[in-house]
């Protein structure tokens, strides 16, 4: 069983998450009873979708939940150093196009891509951990691999 690194911000987003899950299950069985009462299940639309509506609503409560037990609160604190670790904001450069782009490397629940909050289990991700200034990176996507040179690391 993988641990799932996070800070108590990330746990509690998650935990809030589970919550207002739980509280829509009502609801959704009571279009389900509703459906139901309405005849013939075969042909009933509103029957078949309030069905599936509810079984999306228990897998993303099972998977949060999962994650939730899996949780290994990381004290911000007490997280530094001259390598990419969980909590680092990396500047790099991109090979390609000589662009500066910064990520923070993020637990579940914390993750933001277009505010550059990456999942340490993403492909990035994965790839800058352990690296230090001046490394080169390099990230396998569909389209080939990105290179980045490691120009900073800070921990905020």
């Amino acid at each position: 069983m993988n641990t799932v690194p996070m800070t108590k911000e990330g746990l509690d987003k998650l935990n809030a998450e589970v919550a207002e899950l739980e509280e829509r299950r009502p609801k959704v069985l009571q279009q389900i009873k509703e459906a139901r009462e309405k005849g013939d299940l075969s042909e009933n639309a509103e029957y078949h979708a309030a069905r599936e509506d509810l079984s999306m609503l228990e897998g993303r409560i099972r998977e949060l939940k999962d994650k939730v037990s899996r949780a290994v609160i990381v004290d911000k604190t007490k997280i530094g150093g001259d390598t990419v670790v969980f909590g680092a904001t990396v500047k790099l450069l991109s090979l390609s196009d000589n662009e500066e782009e910064e990520y923070t490397l993020v637990g579940e629940g914390e993750n933001d891509p277009l505010n550059g909050r990456i999942l340490t289990t993403s492909p990035m991700g994965q790839a800058l951990l352990t690296k230090k200034v001046g490394d080169k990176v390099e990230v396998p996507t569909p389209k080939g691999a990105l290179k980045f040179k490691v120009l900073e690391i800070r921990y905020v």
